[in-house]
């Protein structure tokens, strides 16, 4: 069935009759001891937090995060924030919805920034990083995974499409910053750049809704990159024992200190310099998302949470 309401046009007072994908379901309880949930909708175009008072016991077995739901109820507004108070929400089939309404896609084409990538990868001299990278692009799975792979579930690029497009940005970025250093060795700053977050492609489903995977969840992408790495490297004869271990020292670093994920800090100039073009390139494409998504009339952005300040979008008029 055709989809008609959309998250990012509805409006306070507003009836709902649609489906959303239920993201999240929480159990809660009011002071008087009564049962209630707490709902997440989301649809391609954004997320709607929902509360549903009635019938709780009646439903909250037969809806599950992930499910299409048929939601009927009415747009208010909490805490300044609009929230679908919920009367019912049942379980869509999933051959019953389009699921291009549901995810987020890039506005770029897919197909042309992988072409670009595999130019990038093309200009490899290091043989044993070329070789490595021909058996990636040879993987006909990991590829069509890493083409579909969001590079979050909801900070930047969080979006299907999210992953090509931020390691296509950074190994663009590694290509103006190598040279800039003596010293630097850019083939393997650029193989670390494309396959920083390569396990993000086990880290997240993303059929009906982006979130994280058991697998993601306890391994991280992080431990799921250096396994795909690793099942690459044992494929090629006599591959350079110290650059792998570079080139997996890369991976594990990424994220610059221990308390963001990393199990070990950068310890070699290239470690160094791929912490920092990731931080630029996520930072940049969140903080732009955040604004997008702010009152385009206004000269500041409202308060960032996590990182800590408002943002200023210039003078309008």
């Amino acid at each position: 069935m055709p989809k008609n309401q959309y998250v990012s046009s509805l409006k306070p007072g507003e009836t709902v009759d649609d489906v959303f994908v239920l993201s999240e379901k929480n159990l809660a309880q009011k002071k008087d001891g009564k049962n209630y949930l707490n709902l997440t909708f989301m649809d391609r175009t954004g997320t709607l937090k929902g509360v549903l008072w009635e019938n709780v016991e009646g439903t909250v077995d037969r809806i599950s995060a992930g499910d299409y739901v048929q939601v009927k109820g009415t747009i208010s507004e909490y805490r300044g924030m609009l929230q679908l108070v919920v009367r019912t929400a049942t379980r869509s089939a999933a051959e019953h919805v389009e699921p291009a309404d549901f995810l987020p896609v890039t506005s770029r084409n897919i197909d042309a920034m992988f072409d670009k990538l595999l130019q990038i990868t093309g200009t490899l001299k290091t043989p044993c990083l070329h070789d490595l990278f021909r058996l990636f692009w040879a993987d006909a799975e990991l590829v069509r995974l890493f083409k579909a792979a969001p590079a979050a579930k909801k900070m930047h690029h969080a979006y299907i499409g999210g992953l090509l497009e931020h390691t296509l940005s950074m190994a663009i970025l590694v290509d103006k910053i190598a040279g800039h250093y003596t010293g630097v060795d850019r083939d393997l700053l650029l193989a670390g750049a494309i396959l920083h977050d390569i396990g993000k492609i086990r880290e997240f489903e993303f059929i009906s809704h982006i979130d994280y995977t058991s697998e993601g969840r306890l391994l991280s992408h992080i431990v799921i990159g250096i396994q795909i790495i690793d099942e690459k490297i044992k494929l090629i004869k006599d591959f350079p024992e110290e650059q792998a271990v570079l080139l997996k020292h890369l991976v594990v670093s990424h994220h610059g200190v221990r308390e963001f994920g990393s199990p070990e800090l950068p310890k070699t100039i290239e470690a160094v310099l791929l912490n920092h073009i990731d931080e630029i390139d996520s930072k940049v494409k969140g903080i732009r998302e955040f604004m997008a998504s702010e009152d385009p009339n206004a000269a500041w952005t409202s308060f960032h949470k996590l990182l800590d300040r408002h943002f200023y979008m210039g003078k309008k008029g």
